[in-house]
């Protein structure tokens, strides 16, 4: 059986997908997220922690590039 994203149990076939989503959302069954790891939560503060850091002029010109990058 296939993992999903945070390691859950998913169904290759459509039809089984389709069966488990229907299940979630009545309720029959509930799926156990992983709590982030380690590595997760310390990037999340490295980020608020730079983003507090840096100018709004800096953080313009790193999403601009960002931008010409991605429609490169």
């Amino acid at each position: 059986m296939p993992r999903g994203p945070q390691g859950q149990k998913r169904p290759a076939d459509s039809i089984g997908c389709a069966v488990m989503v229907g299940r979630l959302a009545i309720g029959e069954i509930t799926e156990i997220l992983k709590e982030p790891t380690g590595k997760v939560r310390s990037g999340q503060a490295g980020s608020k922690a730079r983003a507090k850091k840096l100018s709004q002029e800096e953080r313009t010109a790193i999403a601009k590039k960002a931008a010409a990058q991605r429609w490169r």
